[in-house]
């Protein structure tokens, strides 16, 4: 059996040959490719606004310029990737990190609670888990009492809806952020979005994203001034085309991932000792697909069976190591919030391979790896 990684990119000749247009066109980079792939996300997010940036963590930085000031407390999740709370260091806000729900989400009823306490609490940062939206109808509720600013990382979830919200619609949020790095369910190479309903917002990241300069044309053709201290955080029109084409195959993209999300549902469900993360629904956008396996049952631990099942060709990965218990966060004083759903689902959460080229074979192949390595 070949290698099986835990994801990957799918391309075609359309997307192959959408980016050999651009390359043979008059513009590689700020053209036309840009704002079509803009307008393209914002439609199908159903959002008034998008801003195209190189990558995810762009998107987070940008999005915490515009919405938080020095010091602002930020209430967000331990189960994220770095960037997530990193994002709101860089301006020199305080990340407040809650525990999550049993579905690995931000615990929302906790935030509350918290925002109860504590009136120095400016937004919530929350993460849309492998594609399974962040509960709408809450985040209404808090952010209607509470009239703090709200981030949904949509990183796992473009595709995904609740209740006929979208993810990035900004429905009940102010800023929602997309990822597109390989192994997302649309790709740009490396790349990100920003979605928003805000002019106001749209204005300021569309200004921070190109250095913090614009163009003045009442003093010369040629003048720009610069008004804020920005980045270039400029997205290509190589890698908008490639957005574009992969855009027009995302839900046969989203219909295959959830195919194959519903089988593994399948597979384990005589099996005692794993559970999926949360029950099969066609909402999520199954960005990952997490399981949790009850080591306790075994004679080994987690990082011993990652390593058997690389012997096996088959690449497992850990979604996510705790934030709050990095190094870097730990010599800034965290580690030890009462994170106790999220320490448990550490010590049992693996994400098995999922991608649309993934075969029934090979799906099959996994799970009688994980019972071979298991009953040994």
């Amino acid at each position: 059996m070949n290698f099986i990684p835990y994801g990957k990119q799918t391309i075609d000749e359309k997307d192959i040959n959408s980016i050999v247009e651009v390359l043979k066109s008059d513009y590689l980079t700020t053209g036309p490719k840009v704002k079509e792939f803009e307008d393209s996300i914002a439609k199908y997010c159903d959002a008034k606004y998008c801003v195209a940036v190189s990558n995810g963590t762009a998107a987070l930085h940008l999005a915490s310029m515009v919405l938080l000031n020095d010091g602002d407390k930020v209430l967000t999740t331990p189960n994220s990737f770095l960037a997530t709370s990193n994002s709101m260091l860089y301006v020199n806000a305080k990340p407040v990190f809650v525990d999550i729900y049993e579905d690995g989400n931000i615990n929302l009823d906790l935030c509350e609670e918290y925002l109860k306490k504590d009136s120095s609490i400016k937004a919530i940062f929350g993460v849309s888990f492998s594609g399974n939206m962040l509960n709408q109808k809450k985040l209404k509720e808090i952010k209607e009492k509470y009239k703090i600013k709200i981030l949904e990382d949509n990183a796992h979830a473009i595709g995904a809806m609740q209740d006929g919200i979208k993810a990035g619609s900004c429905t009940n949020s102010d800023i929602s952020i997309f990822s597109f790095h390989p192994v997302k369910s649309l790709t740009t190479g490396e790349g990100g979005a920003i979605t928003t309903n805000s002019k106001e917002l749209y204005e300021k990241l569309m200004l921070l994203r190109n250095h913090g300069m614009k163009s003045n044309s009442e003093v010369a053709p040629w003048h720009y001034d610069m008004t804020e201290l920005g980045f270039n955080y400029r997205l290509t029109d190589i890698s908008c085309a490639l957005g574009i084409s992969q855009l027009k195959r995302l839900d046969s993209f989203l219909i295959s991932r959830r195919t194959i999300a519903k089988r593994y549902d399948e597979l384990i469900d005589s099996i005692d000792f794993i559970e999926p993360l949360y029950s099969f629904t066609n909402d999520s956008a199954y960005h990952l697909y997490v399981v949790k396996i009850d080591f306790d049952k075994l004679n080994f631990d987690k990082k011993e069976f990652v390593l058997k099942m690389r012997e096996k060709n088959i690449g497992l990965q850990y979604h996510y190591i705790p934030i709050n218990k990095q190094p870097y966060y730990q010599n800034l004083g965290y580690g030890n919030e009462n994170t106790l759903i999220m320490d448990e689902y550490y010590e049992k959460a693996i994400s098995l391979p999922i991608y649309p080229l993934l075969s029934k074979d090979e799906q099959i192949y996994v799970i009688n790896s994980i019972l071979e390595i298991c009953n040994a």
